[in-house]
């Protein structure tokens, strides 16, 4: 029984160390979106260029520029309300 309740509290003393936190470069969402976004206007600016024969692919494109505007709306509504410290805004944006 003494020999649990040691691995027991050595598990415990093991848990409650702190962890590191993630460097805020790889928090920040904003490349994320800027190169996303870039990439979906290349893709489409491609589409358009090469004719009929990618006219499937159309609104593809669209819907993902479509798709990366509204997460760039959600994230700037975010940060706002986090900066302004409303109490349902997401914290450290």
């Amino acid at each position: 029984m003494r020999d649990r309740s040691r691995v027991r509290a050595a598990t415990l003393g093991f848990v409650t160390q702190k962890v590191p936190e993630i460097p805020p470069r790889l928090t920040d969402p904003r490349p994320v979106l800027a190169v996303g976004s870039a990439l979906w206007v290349v893709a489409t600016l491609v589409v358009y260029a090469g004719g009929e024969r990618w006219a499937t692919a159309r609104p593809i494109c669209l819907m993902g520029l479509v798709v990366g505007l509204l997460g760039l709306t959600i994230f700037l509504i975010q940060r706002r309300g986090a900066r302004r410290g409303d109490k349902g805004a997401q914290t450290g944006l």
